[in-house]
């Protein structure tokens, strides 16, 4: 049996692959908190702490505005460490949290709407 390294380029599109779907799911769930904050009411959370939250997941999306254009900026394939990433993972917490408390006050949510996940090269 042989065994031959992988090829760094098939390594190289992995990694842009998985990135870019990881930052799109990022970017989507920080665009739903912010649709479901518009109609979340003071029963569900009380303003100061929805306006909180908006501020939080407005910042991250800047970050990860300025991460992406870094991303496809760099000459070779660049990944993320999760320490930047783990505060983004407890918005998406935030968010998931926060959906279902609106289900549970029987909020009516609009539907979830996918985005196209990133094509993998090849």
């Amino acid at each position: 049996m042989t065994f031959s390294p992988p090829d760094p380029e098939t390594g190289a599109d992995l990694l842009e692959h998985l990135l870019g779907s990881l930052l799109a799911d990022f970017r989507f769930w920080f665009e739903r908190g912010v649709l479901l904050l518009d109609l979340c009411p003071e029963a569900v959370m009380a303003a100061d702490r929805r306006e909180s939250l908006r501020e939080r997941l407005e910042e991250a999306s800047r970050e990860l505005i300025a991460a992406s254009s870094l991303r496809q900026a760099a000459p070779v394939p660049m990944a993320l460490g999760l320490d930047a990433m783990a505060p983004w993972h407890q918005l998406v917490l935030e968010v998931w949290t926060l959906a279902r408390s609106l289900r549970d006050h029987q909020v009516p949510l609009p539907p979830l709407s996918w985005p196209d996940p990133p094509r993998f090269p090849g």
